[in-house]
């Protein structure tokens, strides 16, 4: 009786207006010895079951890696030398975050829905608070855009999603060297006159393999062979070039 009742009251909801259906290039990327970055391509459309609603529309694609806590330490100067002088504790921040637009951020996207589906960089970074003496909060989150963003990891790309009709979409998302292993996570979002009304989200999957693995797993799980290995190859270098020098020597 209840599922029957539950199965009415979802004939009984309206339909969407607009839906999003997508696909990506590749849902695993592999981190190798030779891995030097690598290229997504996101496409889709938008399914309607009724003709194109009135107001602009707006498509906004992002690519998020895992989250990660950390601390943002500011130096100053004192005498001669740089010291820490304050910190702030950052809960949450994403390891990469790449975001797309169709167009201009302020058009495509309102304030509101910003905050309510975290969509910026500075939306999807989390703060614990800052302590009683730090009086600009603010400006190490501001820190660690920026130094992210010269890393590329932190990426705003206006106007790099192309839209077809009001129906096809496609982007492509450029991933760096330095990446971290995990589960990354590809959102999409369909936006009229700056408000979200349609959403979709994927995973992809970003995983050392081969020596880099190997070695990965030894030292996390295997730290005093991964160190006694590391001491050994360090002495049979050093005296490998020892021997080389003396027989160049004679």
């Amino acid at each position: 009786m209840i599922r029957a009742l539950i199965f009415l009251l979802a004939l009984a909801l309206p339909a969407k207006a607009e839906d999003l259906v997508a696909g990506l290039s590749q849902n695993r990327i592999a981190i190798s010895s030779s891995f030097d970055g690598s290229e997504i391509l996101i496409f889709g459309a938008v399914k309607r079951q009724a003709p194109i609603p009135e107001g602009q529309l707006g498509m906004i694609v992002t690519v998020e890696g895992p989250q990660r806590p950390l601390t943002v330490r500011r130096k100053d100067k004192q005498a001669i030398i740089w010291v820490n002088s304050a910190a702030v504790e950052i809960d949450h921040a994403p390891s990469f975050y790449a975001v797309n637009t169709s167009g201009p951020l302020d058009d495509v996207l309102s304030n509101t829905s910003d905050l309510r589906h975290r969509i910026t960089v500075r939306q999807a970074i989390r703060s614990v608070g800052a302590p009683m003496d730090v009086q600009d909060a603010s400006a190490f989150t501001d820190a660690l855009v920026r130094i992210r963003e010269r890393q590329e990891l932190y990426q705003l790309n206006i106007g790099a999603v192309e839209v077809s009709d009001q129906t096809l979409f496609k982007t492509r998302v450029e991933l760096p060297a330095n990446l971290v292993e995990g589960d990354y996570t590809s959102r999409i979002f369909l936006t009229r006159e700056g408000a979200v009304v349609a959403e979709y989200a994927a995973t992809i999957d970003v995983a050392k393999v081969g020596l880099e693995r190997f070695l990965y797993t030894l030292a996390h799980e295997n730290a005093l062979i991964y160190g006694l290995m590391s001491l050994a190859i360090a002495i049979a270098a050093g005296w490998g070039a020892s021997a080389m020098f003396r027989y160049l020597q004679s």
